[in-house]
C-alpha cells in the first residue's frame, strides 16, 4: 500500500473537529500498518481486532466512521453491522477481501455505506474515507423518525395506510425510509443513490427520478397524497407534509 501525499482530505473546523474513526481488523500487520496511516492523518483513532470489542466500544462511545474487516473471530463483520443498524446510524465501510459482486450486495444491504476490496491502496482508503466523511458533514445523524401516520413494516419492506399496502419495492421502501429520517431536508442526488441504489450517481442515470415518480404515485394510492416528495433545485429531492 502506498500513501498518496496529493489526496485532498476532509478539511477540519470548529463545526467538524478532529473525525474520530473506529478500525477494526484482525490482521495484526494490516492493523498496525493501516493504524500509523490514519494517525499520520491526524484522526482520532481506536483499534479492535475482535468483533464482540468492535460491538462494545461502538455502543459505548462515539464515532464519526468504522473501518469494518467481515471475517472477524469472536462476532463477524456483518454481524456486527446488523446490531449496529438496529440503533445507530455511524458511517460504515467494510474491507474485505470477499470481493464478489454478491458479497458486496450483502454488505450494502445489510446497511454498509461504502465496501473497499482487499488489497487497495492507501489513496483509495484516503479517498473513500474522505467521501463518506464529507457526506456526513453535509446531512448530520437525523432525529429520531417521524411516523407519517404510515404503518412501516420492515419485515416486508412496505408501508400501509388505514389498511391499504402500498406494494413498495425494497429500492422504493430504503428510499421513502431514508426521506422519513431526513424530513424537511433536502438531500442531494449522489446522497440518495449511495444510500438507496447503493450505486455512484452519474447525470444520466435516471433511476432515481423513476423510484421517485412511482413512490409519489402509490402513495397516493393509498390516500397519502398530502406527503410530498419535492424536487429541489440544484439540492435533491424532498420529504414534507402539506399543510391543510
Amino acid at each position: 500500500m502506498r500513501y498518496c501525499r496529493h489526496c485532498e482530505p476532509f478539511s477540519y473546523s470548529p463545526e467538524h473537529p478532529t473525525p474520530r474513526l473506529l478500525l477494526v481488523e484482525d490482521d495484526p500487520t494490516l492493523c498496525a500498518a493501516l493504524g500509523e496511516h490514519l494517525y499520520r492523518r491526524r484522526f482520532s483513532l481506536r483499534q479492535c481486532r475482535d468483533g464482540l470489542q468492535a460491538l462494545a466500544l461502538a455502543t459505548s462511545e462515539r464515532f464519526d466512521l468504522i473501518l469494518l474487516d467481515i471475517l472477524l473471530p469472536g462476532l463477524d463483520g456483518l454481524g456486527l453491522l446488523r446490531q449496529l443498524r438496529s440503533n445507530c446510524n455511524v458511517p460504515v465501510m467494510l474491507m474485505s477481501a470477499l470481493g464478489a459482486e454478491q458479497d458486496r450486495i450483502t454488505g450494502f444491504t445489510q446497511g454498509a455505506d461504502d465496501y473497499l476490496p482487499k488489497p487497495f491502496s492507501l489513496a483509495e482508503l484516503d479517498a473513500r474515507i474522505d467521501a463518506l466523511l464529507r457526506r456526513a458533514a453535509l446531512h448530520p445523524a437525523p432525529a429520531p423518525a417521524p411516523s407519517l401516520g404510515l404503518a412501516f413494516d420492515e419485515h416486508n419492506h412496505d408501508v400501509s395506510h388505514q389498511g391499504r399496502c402500498a406494494s413498495l419495492t425494497r429500492s422504493e421502501y430504503r428510499l421513502l425510509c431514508v426521506l422519513r429520517d431526513h424530513m424537511g431536508s433536502p438531500l442531494s442526488k449522489p446522497f440518495l443513490y449511495q444510500q438507496v441504489l447503493h450505486r455512484a450517481y452519474t447525470r444520466l442515470d435516471r433511476g432515481l427520478d423513476v423510484h421517485i415518480c412511482n413512490l409519489r404515485r402509490k402513495l397516493g394510492q393509498i390516500g397519502r397524497a398530502d406527503l410530498q416528495l419535492l424536487a429541489i433545485r440544484n439540492q435533491g429531492y424532498q420529504l414534507t407534509l402539506k399543510a391543510c
